[in-house]
């Protein structure tokens, strides 16, 4: 019995202990996820920045990370729903640049989304500014992609500026539309217009950067998210009137930059390759009566 046993295999299931390290790795607060995820796109914070947490104890262990254009309620129950408690938002909570909450402190709606917040140990931090300083500009780099000009800028390290084959504004429009699946488009100029030379200024980037990306004599058109519509939208009316081959594209300040933010996803996977860390879509919250929005 014994000298059999002697050439029999034995198999030895042996416990496989953690390293400190490995655990490291697993488990990170959100305060010390933030400062990694900003140092991966400039050295350090701008000062004055709105890159702040926004709610939110940043003592808390991550469960998983989630990135968006806009923290709605609807993307907060979502990531609540995925247990992804770190919410990376590239616009403002509380509906204000600084996120100044002064004027909400008794509003019904803000009390709610910040309970909210709270009652599913969740921290939302804001990822504007660095990712904006970041160069080439990530979100403007995402836009270009997911718009299929890549291969049309007119320099491989600037987003801003694209040649592509000519084509009408109305055909362009239409193109556009499908490519980032958008409910609402507003355009100022001639349909029939030939384009080829775009500007492209995502998310708001106000009267001057506007203007003075479209006044430029080769651009025909601007593609930005959104403006004031007594600010750029008349500038290029009145440019059409006058006669000069002007036009102007507003996709939304939402399709214009969630294609960053899904990119930021798929950066900051890179930084915790053991988090689950995806994208969830804000969508535009507006839409017209040919492109109401599904149920």
């Amino acid at each position: 019995m014994m000298a059999g046993m002697r050439n029999c295999a034995f198999l030895f299931l042996v416990p496989v202990l953690m390293t400190p390290s490995a655990r490291a790795q697993t488990q990170i607060t959100a305060a010390d996820a933030i400062q990694k995820i900003q140092r991966y796109y400039i050295p350090a914070p701008p000062p004055k920045t709105v890159d702040t947490v926004k709610a939110g104890d940043p003592s808390i262990v991550v469960t998983g990370i989630a990135t968006t254009f806009l923290d709605t309620m609807d993307v907060l129950r979502e990531a609540a729903r995925r247990n992804e408690n770190l919410v990376i938002t590239h616009e403002p909570t509380f509906y204000n640049h600084p996120d100044d909450t002064a004027f909400f402190q008794d509003d019904p709606v803000y009390k709610e989304k910040l309970a909210f917040i709270e009652q599913h140990h969740m921290v939302v931090f804001r990822l504007h500014d660095e990712i904006h300083m970041a160069r080439p500009d990530p979100i403007g780099v995402s836009l270009v992609e997911a718009l299929g000009y890549t291969k049309y800028l007119d320099d491989p390290k600037d987003p801003s500026r694209v040649t592509i084959p000519a084509t009408s504004l109305r055909d362009l429009v239409q193109q556009i539309q499908a490519k980032l699946h958008t409910r609402t488009m507003r355009v100022v100029g001639n349909p029939e217009l030939s384009v080829n030379h775009i500007a492209l200024r995502p998310g708001s980037s106000g009267l001057e950067r506007q203007v003075t990306a479209l006044r430029q004599d080769k651009v025909d058109l601007l593609i930005a998210g959104e403006a004031a519509e007594w600010e750029t939208v008349e500038y290029t009316r009145d440019a059409a009137a006058q006669g000069r081959s002007k036009a102007l594209i507003l996709i939304g300040h939402e399709p214009s930059e969630e294609p960053g933010m899904e990119q930021a996803a798929k950066d900051i996977k890179t930084l915790f390759p053991t988090l689950k860390v995806d994208h969830i879509l804000a969508n535009q919250s507006m839409w017209s009566p040919e492109h109401p929005p599904s149920k």
